[in-house]
């Protein structure tokens, strides 16, 4: 009897086992993969069953995490993050967004909202062929010594995972959502899954280090994510009447006798997984045809939000085609576009294969806000979910690369001066936008700077984000629009799906560069530019033309005098570039001259019948890095259109101040 209990319950593990392994067979494919090959070196897969509770405003799963050791060495540790842990007052999070003016809105400084407290705890963690676990976990802190952060955990196994073989770990974990904060938690019942489950840490080997070691940082105020590429299997149980956008392609539904259901996601070629949910999202789909085979652009907007789906579908429609015909296909079956609470903070946020938005219905026409969002988020697709660089470390790979083709894909889209603002009163670009947040704080940090070691969240952004746009503006002034356009083509498909650093980069512009004939060496601009914190501002310091024979009386001919012509230039900043000059005179002569900006100041003299009438420093307007527009020019006779246009804008604008007031008085 117990000899056949057995075998019946081995014939039904067996069963149990064999039908698991073909519903892993028989899921969708998540890609255009020609013949479903994998796009990526598959380190790891994920096994997620998650239960949401949208009334407390938490999650109860477990975790089937397979590791493949492909390091080439023995791995006796692994860390693993637990990024909602930074939602605490006591984590590094929270303790460099409070003194850099961070997510705290209680005016006692003791007091930290209870509703904005999140966290994980993990239960139970074993791995098959090493038992129970859960007694090694340890918190470290390997950023800033924080033994209070929790961002971080690891384990030390019993014995080492041999290079080639595999392990299994398995968790049991419980989430607390935060009230919204850093793009993440709940808002009304909206839940938005970002960063929700134990996720290892990357095993990097750089050229620097051959040899390779974890790579698992903490959560700071100012960094993003890193981790390696696998393929993730989720069920997520909701109540019936939510709504769920997730990573990867849907892979079934089933309803539960309790008022829940059951949503299966599959997700391949991807190194993270991230789902929202709402009882009031409105679906508005489409295809887009790219050229790795159709893509599912699945729009997930609010019903407060009347239009914003076809708003969202139209810049996502056009954004896709630039990607794909200037930097290469985006290869997955499915996009996943969410539009998030009114009020929250998860506007504007990436994951693999699913973006956050964000929208008004008060948002005018003029006004693009949705289109620069939603462009950029589709953007970390390609920078962010592909090449999947390291945003601790070398945050510009992503963020700055990001904004430059976001410059260039709305300029392409909706006008090079207009893609910001496109109004009869005015207008403004991202170009403009991305220069001025560099602005800001221009010369505290380099761009290569570890993204946690920036002097403050500003001088963050305005490097990372801006400069690093201008950065590659002015790049592309030297080498040329179609030279950088074929650049960063090369960049992605040489790097996609693997972990590639600045070095990679740099290097892939010089190399296209150079097959393009252009033998420029832009190692002194990156030195500068990238590596340095100097500032850029040429100006024309002075104009002068003077009679070349002032000694004698003046002729009454004046096309007769003969004039000397002078224009002093000035390197007011540390950054040396060659810069162009136009010199333009009264007899509608021009001139262009070339300096290499390697001392203070040069001057170009003319003898000619004929007086200078302006002279313009980067006359193209090209490069963008200059500090100072105001001191690159100097016109002989001002002029008035501008000053006029002003006036007469605040005058209208005190005309209608008058009414408005008589009106309410």
């Amino acid at each position: 009897m117990r000899r056949t209990s057995a075998v019946v319950l081995a014939t039904a593990l067996c069963s149990l086992i064999m039908c698991s392994a073909s519903a892993r067979s028989q899921a969708p494919a998540a890609t255009n993969s020609p013949g479903g090959k994998p796009l990526s070196e598959r380190v790891v897969a994920y096994t997620l069953d998650a239960h949401l509770d949208t009334d407390k405003k938490t999650l109860d799963a477990t975790e089937t995490l397979v590791y493949k050791n492909l390091t080439g060495q023995p791995l006796d540790t692994f860390p693993f993050h637990l990024y909602l842990n930074a939602f605490r007052p006591q984590s590094t999070f929270t303790t460099e967004t409070h003194f850099g003016g961070g997510i705290r809105d209680s005016e006692k400084e003791d007091d930290y909202p209870k509703e904005k407290i999140g966290g994980i705890t993990v239960s139970k963690l074993s791995a098959e062929g090493y038992g129970d676990l859960t007694s090694a976990m340890q918190f470290t802190a390997p950023d800033d010594g924080n033994m209070e952060d929790h961002t971080v955990m690891q384990v030390r196994l019993p014995h080492p995972v041999a290079p080639g073989e595999s392990i299994t770990f398995h968790f049991a974990f419980h989430d607390k959502f935060p009230l919204s904060v850093a793009r993440n938690g709940y808002k009304r019942d909206f839940i938005m899954g970002g960063q929700w489950f134990p996720k290892v840490g990357v095993f990097w080997k750089k050229s620097t280090d051959p040899k390779g070691e974890w790579n698992c940082h903490q959560y700071h105020s100012t960094t993003e994510f890193f981790a390696d590429f696998g393929t993730f299997d989720v069920k997520l149980t909701v109540p019936q009447r939510y709504i769920v956008g997730a990573s990867g392609v849907p892979d079934g539904e089933a309803t539960n006798s309790d008022g829940t259901k059951t949503l299966s996601f599959h997700g391949e070629d991807i190194h993270d997984f991230a789902f929202a949910a709402s009882p009031h999202f409105i679906a508005t789909d489409a295809m887009f045809q790219s050229s790795m085979g159709p893509v599912k652009i699945h729009v997930l907007a609010l019903a407060s939000h009347p239009g914003a789906g076809r708003k969202y579908m139209d810049i996502m429609q056009g954004t896709m085609r630039k990607f794909d015909d200037w930097y290469g296909p985006y290869p997955y079956k499915q996009i996943t576009v969410i539009d998030p609470e009114p009020g929250s903070e998860m506007f504007g946020m990436e994951y693999p294969t699913l973006i956050t938005g964000g929208t008004s219905w008060l948002e005018p026409d003029a006004l693009h806000g949705t289109a620069l969002v939603t462009e950029h988020e589709f953007g970390h697709q390609y920078w962010y979910g592909m090449v999947a660089t390291n945003e601790f470390e070398e945050a510009w790979l992503d963020e700055g690369i990001n904004s430059y083709t976001e410059m260039k894909v709305l300029a392409a889209l909706l006008g090079k001066d207009r893609s910001v603002l496109d109004s009869r009163y005015g207008n403004a670009s991202d170009l403009e936008e991305q220069r001025i947040s560099y602005l800001g704080a221009p010369d505290y940090d380099p761009l290569t700077r570890f993204a946690y070691k920036f002097r403050n969240g500003q001088s963050y952004g305005g490097i990372t984000y801006g400069k690093t746009a201008t950065v590659l503006g002015t790049l592309e002034a030297i080498v040329g629009e179609d030279t950088m356009r074929e650049a960063l083509h090369d960049y992605f498909m040489k790097y996609r799906f693997t972990h590639p650093t600045g070095a990679d980069f740099l290097a892939t512009i010089q190399q296209t560069a150079a097959a393009k004939g252009i033998q420029t060496d832009l190692a002194p601009y990156f030195a500068e530019a990238v590596s340095g914190t100097r500032i850029l501002d040429y100006a024309v310091d002075q104009v002068t033309s003077a009679r070349a024979e002032w000694w004698k009386p003046e002729p009454k001919d004046k096309k007769q005098i003969d004039y000397v012509d002078t224009v002093y230039l000035h390197r007011k900043g540390d950054f040396i570039l060659p810069v162009t000059v136009e010199i333009v005179f009264d007899d509608g002569s021009r001139v262009r001259e070339h300096w290499d900006g390697v001392d203070r100041w040069t001057k170009f003299t003319y003898n000619k019948k004929a007086r200078i009438v302006s002279a313009e420093v980067d006359p193209d307007h090209v490069i963008l890095l200059d500090k100072n527009y105001f001191n690159n020019s100097y016109t002989v006779k001002a002029s008035a259109t501008a000053a006029n246009k002003l006036t007469s804008l605040w005058i209208a604008a005190q005309q209608m101040l008058m009414q408005f007031t008589t009106w309410i008085v």
